[in-house]
């Protein structure tokens, strides 16, 4: 066994030089565990443009002949920050009356819902290009719910797509579907 420096108390060289060799190829055997492992996880992760899985909510109103009115007016892509976010394959079974755009944090639309429980006459609606919606938020989430026509839709924007696909999918309701009389859940 190889003795300390009497002189300055440092370990000797060769314990120096064993030492780093063990420190690099700890380094290196983490460094290749890590790619391997990392490789394994892209390739069970799902794909980000794949068809999107919904669960399905309950939606009565979703064989209403407003709701393949309004589903056959959408764009086929929303504006999201200067990004173009194309509609999205959904995948089988898919809820009836659902559509969406994007990739990643997707925006989701529904349609032919039960009214929202929220919907009541203290609720704060905000209109937008002359539809009314009652907004609810999650976390990083906003769930739209329109107010004022024939079916209950929800549109679910992520917070990180700004107001250009709320302003777009208002445009094509307004178009689409004539306002009605505004009808509060508690009464």
């Amino acid at each position: 066994m190889p003795e300390f420096d009497s002189e300055t108390g440092a370990p000797p060289r060769l314990l120096i030089v064993i030492a780093a060799t063990l420190a690099v190829a700890l380094a290196a055997g983490v460094a290749v565990f890590g790619i391997l492992t990392g490789s394994a996880d892209e390739q069970a992760a799902p794909r980000d443009d794949g068809p999107l899985p919904l669960v399905p909510v309950p939606a009565p109103q979703a064989a209403a002949p407003e709701c393949a009115t309004l589903l056959g007016a959408l764009p086929g892509a929303l504006t999201s920050n200067g990004e173009q976010l194309a509609k999205r394959e959904l995948a089988q079974p898919a809820p009836p009356s659902t559509t969406a755009w994007g990739t990643g944090d997707p925006i989701i639309l529904r349609c032919g819902l039960d009214q929202p429980r929220e919907l009541t006459r203290t609720a704060q609606l905000r209109v937008v290009n002359s539809v009314q919606w009652l907004p609810v938020t999650a976390e990083g989430t906003t769930t739209w719910f329109l107010a004022d026509r024939a079916v209950y839709v929800a549109l679910t924007v992520p917070d990180s797509a700004g107001t250009g696909p709320l302003q777009e999918i208002s445009d094509a309701i307004a178009g689409a579907l004539p306002p009605v009389p505004l009808r509060f859940s508690d009464g």
